[in-house]
C-alpha cells in the first residue's frame, strides 16, 4: 500500500501506476453548519476505535436555524488537482451507529460551498470496508460533470436530519 503524503507526492505518482490501492491519508478537518448560523455541534478527533487508529466525527445533527450538518473533509493532494482516473472508485475503512452518511466529493468544476458529487453509505457497527464506486456519485446544485481526473476535496457528512453522528474512518484508499 503506497502512502501519498506531501514530501513523497512525485513517488507516489511513479507508484500509482502499479498499485492496486492508493492511500490517500486525509488530514481530516472538523467543519459544522455553525459556518452559516445553524446549531449543529460535534468534533472529530483522531482515536483507537474497535483496535484501530481513525479520525471519528461525533456529533449532534439539528434542524434549527436553517442548520443540518457536521462533517469531516479533507483537500486530496494538498488542495490541487487530484488525477484518479486509473481508479474504479473509493474504499472506506469505517465503523459507526448503524447510521446512514454522505460521502462526498468535489472538483475544481465546482465553486460553490453546496455544490458537490455525492452518495450516501451506512456506517456499519463493526469495522468493514466499503467501496464506492465513481460511476455512483450524483452532482447535487450543478450542471458540471464529475470528472475523476480533477479532484479536489472529500467528505463524509451527518447531514439533512436530526441525529446523532458517530462514525470512525481508519483508511481512505482508491481502488482498481
Amino acid at each position: 500500500m503506497i502512502r501519498c503524503t506531501a514530501p513523497v507526492a512525485l513517488l507516489c505518482w511513479v507508484a500509482m501506476a502499479h498499485a492496486e490501492t492508493l492511500d490517500l491519508t486525509p488530514r481530516w478537518e472538523y467543519v459544522a453548519d455553525t459556518v452559516m448560523g445553524g446549531v449543529s455541534s460535534g468534533q472529530a478527533v483522531r482515536q483507537v476505535v474497535q483496535g484501530r487508529d481513525a479520525i471519528r466525527l461525533t456529533g449532534s445533527v439539528s434542524l434549527d436555524n436553517n442548520g443540518g450538518f457536521v462533517q469531516i473533509a479533507s483537500d486530496l493532494a494538498d488542495g490541487a488537482v487530484f488525477d484518479a482516473s486509473g481508479y474504479t472508485g473509493i474504499a472506506l475503512d469505517v465503523v459507526g451507529n448503524g447510521e446512514t452518511y454522505d460521502l462526498r466529493l468535489r472538483t475544481d468544476a465546482l465553486t460553490r460551498p453546496w455544490q458537490s458529487f455525492r452518495t450516501e453509505f451506512t456506517a456499519p457497527r463493526e469495522w468493514s470496508t466499503h467501496k464506492v464506486p465513481f460511476d455512483t456519485f450524483i452532482a447535487h446544485r450543478t450542471e458540471a460533470r464529475f470528472d475523476v481526473r480533477r479532484l479536489r476535496r472529500i467528505g463524509i457528512l451527518a447531514i439533512g436530519r436530526e441525529m446523532q453522528a458517530d462514525i470512525a474512518v481508519s483508511a481512505v484508499r482508491l481502488y482498481r
